[in-house]
């Protein structure tokens, strides 16, 4: 896919994370990309997930907190889920979702029954903020089998009602609903409290995999970190059963504003399942981030958490940085391993310049636009209420 010119050599740049990685020159797809708004990251994410679309590769958005990727979903014939208060909009985590090709019945039961149970005890070790315990476990396991006995298809207030009232025959001394009292509360928020209308629900619209794009934007739910991991372990859990089939063909899955995500340990153990699995399921991951310095606040120094983050960045072979502040420069230089002369290039890129780390090639890029993308994906033009200003350059035609 065409990006740019490397600015050292005067030639066009073009990149493709699967074919690099056929080729051996790189050993996962995975991308990690960083700048300071205005530098141009944004117009680089989307320019490179729409260019490969007509190579037959689709885009997965499991969650846009400002709904930046909803116009560029509809522009590429996708389709774009937003999600929030008074909204028609509903979605079902526990929906078995897109069965996978090669799975007999009983694999598929076994595939979806592990699915739930991990989204709904990932759900309320995000609300608790922290692990659930053993009893807790089988609490949860109890009340989720009880509710898939009830109905073919169970939403989660049948497993909230079932954690705070279990049936009788299966609590004959009451302790199963002691143990899963404080889950249960904590599930109730989505049934009952402030995300109540968002997932206690059948399904109003349906995943449809085969589209080149699909979005769940989040722009319209208030501005509450916990609230938007919740959104996004729900959104990740009904997406994910297309995500892991093998046969999907070669995806991107873009994890816009990613430090809302990392610093919530069950999500960012759901990202890291992914990310592993990356290089079988054909999956390009996309992690975006303002500044590098936002991985300070997942766990603690030396903690699995931030061990755990520190693995994703470790797992990209592909690492853009873009015009990074001063106080910036170090961080951002320690968390992708870039050498002195790297780093000294950060404060001197221009808009749309990034500089590129492909495993050990290093190459300074100018993004190139055609001007019906500049006019789709420039946001900060729009949210001025101004037309987008460009520079063309004479002997490509490109926009810088």
């Amino acid at each position: 896919m065409f990006v740019g010119q490397d600015l050292y050599s005067g030639s066009s740049f073009v990149y493709d994370p699967w074919v690099l990685y056929a080729r051996g020159l790189i050993t996962a797809p995975n991308l990690v990309l960083a700048g300071i708004v205005g530098a141009g990251k944004s117009a680089l994410a989307k320019s490179l997930y729409t260019r490969s679309i007509p190579f037959g590769r689709r885009v997965y958005v499991p969650g846009d907190p400002k709904g930046e990727h909803t116009a560029v979903a509809e522009a590429v014939g996708g389709k774009a889920i937003a999600l929030g208060h008074g909204m028609a909009n509903r979605l079902n985590p526990l929906d078995e979702g897109h069965r996978p090709n090669g799975l007999d019945d009983l694999q598929w039961a076994a595939q979806v029954t592990a699915r739930r149970r991990e989204l709904v005890g990932a759900l309320a070790e995000t609300v608790l903020d922290r692990r659930l315990t053993p009893l807790e476990h089988t609490a949860v396991d109890v009340a989720l089998a009880d509710a898939v006995r009830s109905s073919e298809v169970p939403v989660l207030p049948m497993v909230v009602d079932r954690l705070l009232a279990p049936n009788p025959t299966t609590d004959t001394d009451g302790r199963l609903a002691e143990d899963g009292r404080l889950a249960g509360h904590a599930l109730r928020r989505l049934v009952a409290g402030d995300l109540a209308g968002l997932f206690d629900g059948p399904s109003t619209v349906r995943f449809d995999p085969t589209l080149p794009m699909v979005s769940l934007d989040l722009s319209r739910v208030t501005e509450n970190a916990t609230l938007i991991s919740v959104l996004m372990t729900c959104a990740s859990a009904w997406m994910e059963s297309a995500l892991l089939d093998p046969s999907g063909g070669q995806r991107w899955v873009v994890y816009d504003e990613a430090w809302r995500l990392m610093s919530h340990p069950a999500l960012l153990r759901r990202m890291d399942a992914h990310w592993r699995l990356a290089r079988h399921y054909g999956i390009a991951n996309m992690l975006i981030f303002h500044k590098l310095s936002d991985l300070d606040n997942v766990g603690d120094q030396g903690s699995a958490m931030r061990a755990l983050a520190s693995s994703l960045l470790a797992n990209a072979d592909t690492r853009v940085v873009y015009r990074q502040e001063s106080d910036q420069l170090g961080t951002t230089a320690a968390a992708l391993g870039l050498t002195g002369t790297e780093q000294s290039l950060l404060p001197t890129l221009d808009t749309g310049q990034g500089l590129w780390r492909i495993k050990h090639r290093s190459l300074v890029v100018q993004h190139q636009l055609h001007p019906a993308e500049l006019d789709l994906f420039e946001t900060g033009a729009r949210a001025r209420g101004a037309a987008p200003a460009a520079h063309l350059t004479s002997d490509t035609g490109g926009i810088r």
